[in-house]
């Protein structure tokens, strides 16, 4: 097995790094901001439609508020990087908003952060994998007609790719990532001359078709409620900002003043980027409905279930550099490609968080060692197969899924901004220095500030989105709770069982004596060298025990053990009903009613062979027995193993494998200073 899986391994994810490579896998500031911001930078592909689908529930009309709902999303993105600024400088370690909810509010609060932000990470990767697949199947109709199968090939990809490391990976999306951030700002920058110094008309694809309003003329509380759900929709562009403060630990020192650098040039391309385009949607006249095919009417008639919807970054684009040219083309396909590629800031952020929560015992121990590549390898796998089971249930429908997104991050990020008032509360008690003093003060203040608002968005996120879908993530995040505290029982209970006592034990006491059986099948080379070891032990009292299935069989073992003259003696069980692991589990059991100080060892011959199909050749009563006696207490069970020829091959395969080295793979240095051979006594 080790063979059919470890070249394969190596192709797709490189060779193994040693632990003191660590620090070269630290990002600097260029490869950081791609790594970990990809997600709020992409959100500006889809948070500007997300903002027009709500509005158009009531016609265009509503249309002339979306200018004013980009000017609340901005002002939360400001307080939210600002916030988080504080975050990083007070919590470097990594923790993130769980680190300060645990700390500050204690471990239900800090357990109810980490699992809103896994189901938030979670719901990261469907919703961007959707959302680039819908992009991309505009211009690619076989990817609409199997949306499903190719959201989870990509995924698939992006797991590859990062479990190569977070370095790697970073490399291989920076490129991607400033493509697009440097296309939508040229695309503002044009459209903006265009308008402005050329006076010219840009027109959307969408321009002429008007929007049958599915509420016409809300006033009073339902318009209040339709731009409260507008702008619950639109921060979608916030989502990701927290990842960077969960992995202050993956940049290059000094490590908090890098992560603050990287937050706040990202809130500053966000927010640019998110005005211009809702900017250009209005002068372009973008349309779009929730439900196209019925609301979306050209020349008074629907456009039917054949027309399909693009994206308000793509109407945009046509509109100001024309369909079908250069840069229209190549914006398209950065938007997809940084739309898949925004998934990534899930990719370091789950697996990082799993692994603090792992350390803290709230989740399974193996999230917590990083893989091969020195990436936190579990998680990343865990990451990926929570995503793909959401994208297969929801049908990779963006749309749908959305309606999902955001109530987990702003449920943490409410809860942090409290907790970091609270940390500025207890340093400022104990605080004497009077600079020192009124950083803190303003440091709180921004905080205050970023709780209140952050809260104030989480209720109208969740009054607006609960029966559009929230109550999923909602659900999602009680699973979480719940599954992480009953993991942290489980641990805790063990530490509690396993833990040494101060004074003498049962289990620190020496047995008073040692029963030791061997078992046997037939009088071969294993049971030979089984009962040789068994004699080595020097055991209190010494058997050979073996179980009567077919008379002839122990007819013939009776006979060969008194040939031999082996010195053990030999007792058979009989089995009526040809069982052979319940009559030895029933053997054992009543020696230690008999005797319960006497420890009793079972030795049970094994052959060790060297091909994996052979496995289902041998040793299944042996595993099925050892299975049994674990739960019997007082009984040690010893394999004795006994090499067979294959095996002794598999081990010679192994070590060629060992001195094997790929082509590159070894520094050999320049030619010219390599010794140089004799050939045929010249010199």
């Amino acid at each position: 097995m080790s063979k059919l899986t470890d070249v394969p391994k190596r192709i797709l994810i490189g060779r193994a790094l040693r632990s003191d490579k660590l620090g070269e896998t630290l990002l600097p500031k260029r490869i950081a901001l791609p790594v970990f911001a990809s997600d709020p930078l992409s959100s500006v592909a889809y948070a500007p439609g997300e903002v027009l689908l709500v509005l158009s529930i009531a016609g265009v009309s509503a249309y002339h508020f979306s200018p004013w709902i980009a000017v609340a999303v901005v002002v939360l993105m400001f307080t939210v990087v600002a916030s988080y600024r504080q975050n990083v400088h007070a919590y470097p370690s990594g923790g993130g908003d769980y680190e300060v909810a645990n700390t500050n509010l204690g471990p239900k609060a800090g357990l109810t952060v980490a699992s809103a932000l896994l189901v938030d990470y979670v719901l990261t990767v469907a919703v961007s994998i959707s959302s680039g697949v819908e992009n991309l199947g505009s211009a690619i109709p076989f990817v609409v007609e199997h949306k499903v199968l190719c959201a989870i090939g990509i995924i698939v990809l992006l797991t590859l790719m990062n479990l190569r490391g977070v370095k790697e990976s970073g490399k291989l999306f920076a490129i991607p990532t400033y493509v697009f951030v440097a296309g939508v700002f040229l695309m503002i920058a044009w459209g903006a001359y265009r308008s402005v110094v050329m006076g010219d008309t840009m027109h959307a694809p969408t321009s002429d078709f008007e929007i049958k309003p599915e509420h016409q003329g809300l006033a009073g509380f339902a318009l209040v409620f339709l731009l409260l759900r507008a702008f619950s929709s639109g921060c979608a562009a916030l989502t990701g900002v927290e990842a960077i403060s969960n992995g202050v630990p993956a940049f290059r020192k000094p490590k908090s003043r890098n992560a603050a650098s990287t937050l706040a040039l990202m809130g500053a391309l966000a927010v640019t980027m998110f005005c211009g385009i809702i900017g250009l949607a209005m002068a372009t006249d973008v349309k779009m409905a929730e439900n196209p095919a019925k609301d979306l009417l050209l020349n008074g008639t629907a456009v039917g279930e054949d027309y399909v919807q693009d994206p308000v970054i793509s109407q945009v684009a046509a509109a100001v550099f024309g369909d079908g040219t250069f840069f229209f083309v190549l914006l398209a396909a950065a938007t997809a490609l940084v739309l898949f590629l925004a998934a990534n800031t899930a990719y370091n952020g789950f697996p990082l968080l799993g692994s603090i929560l792992a350390q803290d015992r709230y989740l399974p121990r193996q999230l917590h060692t990083r893989g091969d590549r020195l990436a936190f390898s579990n998680g990343i796998v865990l990451l990926a197969g929570a995503a793909i089971l959401l994208v297969w249930l929801y049908g990779a429908d963006s749309t749908r899924l959305i309606q999902l997104y955001i109530v987990g991050v702003f449920v943490s990020f409410t809860l942090s901004q409290i907790g970091m008032v609270r940390h500025w509360n207890r340093h400022l008690r104990t605080e004497k220095d009077q600079a020192a003093r009124r950083r803190m003060v303003r440091s709180r203040a921004i905080n205050t500030f970023g709780a209140f608002f952050t809260g104030l968005v989480l209720v109208v996120v969740l009054a607006t989105k609960f029966t559009h879908g929230a109550w999923v993530a909602l659900l999602g995040m009680v699973i979480f709770y719940g599954t992480m505290s009953a993991i942290r029982k489980h641990y805790d209970r063990v530490a509690e069982e396993i833990a040494a006592d101060e004074g003498p034990s049962d289990d620190s006491v020496r047995p008073s004596r040692v029963h030791s059986i061997v078992l046997v099948s037939k009088v071969h080379k294993p049971t030979l060298r089984a009962l040789a070891f068994a004699k080595l032990t020097r055991s209190d009292k010494l058997e050979a025990l073996s179980i009567s299935v077919d008379p002839a069989e122990t007819k013939a073992l009776k006979e060969e053990w008194e040939r031999r003259g082996i010195n053990v003696p030999l007792k058979i069980l009989d089995s009526p009903y040809r069982e052979i692991t319940r009559p030895i589990i029933d053997y054992v059991k009543g020696l230690r009613r008999e005797s319960p100080r006497d420890a009793i060892s079972v030795y049970i011959p094994e052959y060790v062979v060297g091909h994996w199909y052979e496995h289902l050749l041998h040793n299944q009563s042996a595993l099925r027995l050892k299975g049994r006696l674990l739960f019997t207490p007082g009984v040690m069970v010893t394999s004795v193993p006994y090499q067979l020829q294959s095996s002794e091959l598999a081990k010679e395969r192994a070590k060629k494998r060992q001195e094997w080295n790929a082509p590159g793979a070894v520094r050999r240095g320049p030619v010219d200073r390599r010794p140089k051979e004799n050939s045929g006594g010249k010199r």
